[in-house]
């Protein structure tokens, strides 16, 4: 598996099976939460339950299953467990890359685990969006100025126009 382990505090402190259950039990003593990074697809009924938590409606199971299947990169934040924040990108792979469901559980809001979702997501996309790629995303209301530290900027509707979706229901 494909995982790193991060602790979101002021100070790094990467707490793995290597260290001594004293070291864990004094993290979980002073507040710091373990946290596990893998880079594969979150199983369909977790990826459901985050979505639910922040008011995202669900499509059916199977529908949910295939999208995560057609994804090209994954990215999970897993606190003790549980999946604490989530980010994928669709697309082509080629000329194309969209992120879609960055998403935080509000239980973790404001411990930079929409960060590190983030990061892991450039770091895969400055090793295979080549000159010519297009990356984009919608950003949910309100959540513009967190992507514009990432590079990410509006369209204003000149010269390329405004974006634009639909939603099918």
């Amino acid at each position: 598996m494909d995982a790193k382990k991060t602790s979101l505090r002021s100070f790094s402190l990467s707490l793995g099976c290597y260290f001594s259950p004293f070291i864990k039990a004094l993290a979980q003593l002073e507040g710091i939460v373990e946290f596990k990074i893998t880079k594969q697809a979150p199983n369909v009924d977790e990826f459901i339950l985050l979505r639910s938590k922040v008011g995202w409606i669900n499509p059916e199971r199977i529908i949910v299953q295939e999208s995560l299947d057609n994804s090209i990169f994954h990215v999970c934040v897993y606190a003790e467990s549980q999946l604490a924040g989530y980010g994928r990108i669709v697309g082509d792979g080629y000329m194309y890359f969209y992120l879609q469901d960055v998403v935080v559980d509000p239980t973790y809001h404001n411990q930079g685990i929409g960060k590190l979702v983030m990061q892991e997501i450039e770091l895969f996309l400055k090793k295979n969006a080549h000159p010519g790629a297009t990356i984009a995303l919608l950003a949910a209301c309100g959540k513009e100025k967190f992507y514009s530290k990432f590079g990410y900027s509006g369209r204003t509707g000149s010269p390329l126009g405004l974006g634009m979706c639909k939603f099918v229901e």
